[in-house]
């Protein structure tokens, strides 16, 4: 449950906050109304629709048939890449549709060379074109046996649900703009191996995509788990601690200085934390302080792996007996990942929750850049940042500085300080709290929380 107060501070001494430079700005409103409309837009009935042509395909599994127009992967892709150019033909030609993919061999999941290929739209920013955020769902899908490419492999809830939720993401917000870029993602060979994701994520580096972002939806669309907890109003979010390209030198700056639970993509499940609160009702987020469920991976870890934060968004009750199963029934127990298992009113819920975290993360001014905190044997704290420059800050109204208790997960006090570039908070002492600081736009729109130094950058 994410909370702050706008003003001042609850239980604790009262601060003073000197920026040096402007007087108190007026704050930009605490909400964004256009969230309200867009999480209201995304539809149950197109989800639907999409998962069952999914399914329809047979089987998606990475190395089934490429030939065919009605079954297996080269045709699910082909259908995919048919689909955003449709989305993008209804908003006069907003996306571009293209096909990321390499030839993947001699690995054990992947023995024989094999085209992996994923189908990506992009929604070109306005202001800041070359920021990125990212949503992502799976193309592919398996059963029992990994290697098996040719039974009947439906994959309702894995994936084609997250992927569904792609789509419909696209329908929703390419009727919009906003100052920054939105990445669109079908990725390809997960089950085999993550190999889609490796493959984006160098492909991003290669051309210098300056993605901030990456919501990989895997699983979306089950209420009833193994555990037999039925629940449609819970999420999970699984987000990484200490970055995985951190340096040794970087390391031992956080060993005294904090950022074990600050992290990019800590920052980033907190503002989807946030966004839930706020815009989808029957909701709430269980933010996971792992980078995935114990012992399993999915696609966001490549983009971890090359600093590129990324969370995973999923639903909270597994059931085992639908993921990776041949279709069948025994003991009087039903196995396989059909359609019948896909609740379409709760992904329609987590869809939206990604459409309001896309287009505040790309309506916000650029993120806050070069943090730094300093304060120590001081009765106060100070943190500065580096303002951005030229049309991409043109959206810019100023900066929202956060702090909270050492061990709470949410922020729980935070203050809008204006257009400037550092803040002195009086009589707040830095060794009891961690602090962060948010860019925000006119409308509302808020970057994530940037925690200081490079424990908590979300890169330039």
């Amino acid at each position: 449950m994410y909370k702050y107060f706008r003003y001042g501070l609850s239980g604790l001494t009262a601060c003073l906050i000197s920026t040096g430079a402007l007087a108190q700005a007026a704050a930009p409103p605490d909400e964004v109304v256009l969230m309200h409309d867009l999480a209201a837009d995304v539809s149950a009935q197109r989800l639907r629709k999409d998962v069952q042509k999914l399914v329809d395909f047979g089987t998606r599994h990475t190395l089934s048939d490429t030939k065919s127009d009605t079954r297996g992967i080269g045709a699910a892709r082909r259908w995919v890449h048919a689909e955003f150019e449709r989305i993008s033909k209804a908003c006069g030609g907003c996306l571009e549709v293209i096909d990321v993919g390499d030839v993947v061999q001699g690995e054990k999941r992947i023995p024989d060379p094999t085209d992996v290929i994923n189908v990506i739209a992009i929604q070109r920013g306005t202001l800041d074109p070359d920021r990125y955020v990212l949503m992502s769902g799976d193309i592919d899908s398996r059963v029992s046996d990994v290697m098996n490419f040719t039974s009947d492999s439906p994959g309702a809830n894995d994936n084609a649900s997250g992927l569904a939720g792609v789509l419909e993401a696209a329908r929703v917000l390419s009727k919009h703009k906003f100052a920054g870029s939105i990445i669109y993602a079908g990725l390809s060979g997960e089950e085999q191996g993550l190999y889609g994701g490796k493959i984006l994520a160098k492909y991003a580096l290669d051309h210098k995509w300056r993605i901030k972002a990456v919501l990989n939806n895997d699983m979306i669309g089950n209420i009833s788990g193994i555990d037999g907890v039925v629940d449609n109003s819970t999420a999970r979010v699984f987000s990484e601690g200490v970055r995985d390209v951190e340096t040794p030198k970087e390391a031992r700056m956080r060993r005294f200085t904090g950022g074990e639970v600050d992290s990019p993509s800590r920052n980033l499940a907190r503002y989807i934390d946030r966004q839930a609160d706020r815009y989808i009702p029957g909701l709430d987020v269980m933010m996971v302080y792992r980078l995935d469920r114990f012992g399993r991976g999915g696609h966001h870890r490549p983009f971890n792996a090359v600093g590129i934060p990324g969370v995973r968004i999923m639903e909270t009750h597994e059931n085992y007996n639908r993921q990776h199963q041949d279709i069948r029934t025994e003991n009087g127990i039903a196995y396989g990942d059909v359609i019948a298992g896909v609740d379409f009113d709760y992904a329609a819920k987590l869809t939206a929750l990604n459409v309001v975290t896309l287009a505040e993360l790309a309506g916000a001014p650029p993120f806050p850049a070069n943090v730094k905190i300093k304060g120590a044997v001081q009765p106060s704290t100070q943190i500065s940042w580096t303002k951005p420059t030229g049309k991409a800050a043109r959206n810019l109204a100023g900066y929202r500085v956060y702090w909270r208790l050492t061990d709470q997960p949410q922020w729980q006090w935070s203050r809008f300080v204006g257009n400037v570039d550092h803040v002195t908070l009086e009589n707040i002492v830095i060794d009891n709290y961690y602090f962060g600081v948010a860019s925000v736009a006119a409308d509302g729109s808020q970057s994530p929380v940037v925690f200081p130094g490079p424990a908590g950058s979300f890169g330039d």
